[in-house]
């Protein structure tokens, strides 16, 4: 594979959070008298046309709660967000009707989009009639749709369980370009493929990507997955981004500690620490990630860390990192 990460230049932003904020009660609590878990806390983020900002992080860290508020699937708590330079935090039903021809999802697991009962044509032939034209000429499109992500046509009449995990993933990406977007929020679109079939589905996006000029928000738990699409990337612990940048930049040379664990994993060396390993607790009050970080137990855990939460900070160019020692971050290589 080949990195995709020459998009077009971003004429201001696409997409753009300020503040972003998302409350959910806790497990086993209820209403507003239950306690409440921040899954994303004060997100400010930016992607440009035709620019793909990858977002990774554990389970937990609230990266898909974020790609489900850009898509007004659940609300915002705080904070704005805008596309295309209008605000849309407060969504009226005609709102969302003329953003879900601009804005699309491509999502890990196709049953919430491909309808068991229903054949691809029928599947892409309902996606079609959004459009504003209702889609006239849907049998051919259909097929050309099928063609543009790389499937015979003769698979229109067919049922999602007659098809391959990959091939399934592959229409969900054609009925999500049947409205022609602009911005498409890709959820682990390839989590569940094997290797080969993965590095199809990535070249595939790219490929579209540079053809369409689309824009993405593409989510991964993998950060050589995020890496190989993405043109940005904002690594998130505990509902904060902790380290943003040049997706190259960050996965070369990673200066916050979590960043550090996730690259040193997925480049097979032994991990030390815990950091990159299951979700373990989150500090509350200082730095969240305190109680997992190979620096802050290197450095015989400073009061700084317990007392303050780390601001992001400039770790280089449009590089930044939420880490109190960034200097000692590079000298202890995130032991």
């Amino acid at each position: 594979m080949t990195p995709g990460r020459t998009g077009p230049a971003a004429d201001g932003a696409l997409v753009e959070t300020a503040g972003l904020t998302v409350e959910h009660p806790a497990r086993g609590g209820s209403g507003w008298l239950g306690r409440r878990v921040r899954a994303v806390d004060g997100l400010d983020i930016r992607i440009g046309r035709g620019r793909v900002l990858g977002l990774i992080g554990e389970s937990g860290s609230g990266k898909t709660t974020v790609g489900r508020a850009l898509l007004g699937l659940v609300p915002p708590t705080r904070g704005r967000v805008s596309f295309d330079g209008v605000d849309v935090t407060r969504r009226s039903r005609s709102t969302m009707r003329r953003l879900s021809t601009r804005v699309q999802a491509i999502f890990q697991d196709t049953s919430g989009t491909l309808d068991p009962r229903m054949t691809i044509r029928g599947s892409l032939g309902e996606a079609l009639r959004r459009r504003p034209d209702r889609g006239r000429g849907r049998g051919d499109r259909a097929a050309g749709l099928l063609s543009s992500v790389g499937l015979d046509a003769g698979l229109l009449d067919r049922y999602p369980h007659e098809l391959s995990g990959g091939q399934r993933q592959r229409v969900g990406i054609a009925r999500a370009l049947a409205v022609e977007p602009e911005f498409v929020v890709c959820d682990e679109p390839t989590a569940s493929l094997d290797v080969s079939v993965q590095a199809q589905v990535l070249n595939l996006l790219a490929s579209l990507r540079h053809g369409l000029g689309l824009a993405y928000l593409f989510i991964g738990h993998d950060i050589a997955v995020v890496r190989y699409l993405s043109d940005e990337v904002a690594v998130m612990f505990a509902g904060r981004i902790v380290e943003q940048g040049p997706a190259d930049e960050v996965c070369r040379r990673p200066r916050h500690p979590y960043t550090r664990a996730l690259v040193t994993a997925v480049a097979g060396r032994p991990v030390a620490d815990r950091a990159a390993g299951e979700p373990g607790p989150v500090a509350t009050g200082g730095c969240r990630f305190r109680h997992r970080c190979a620096l802050a137990a290197a450095l015989e855990h400073p009061a700084l860390c317990a007392e303050q939460e780390p601001p992001l900070r400039q770790a280089g160019t449009g590089h930044r990192a939420a880490c109190h020692f960034l200097e000692a971050a590079e000298e202890v290589g995130g032991a």
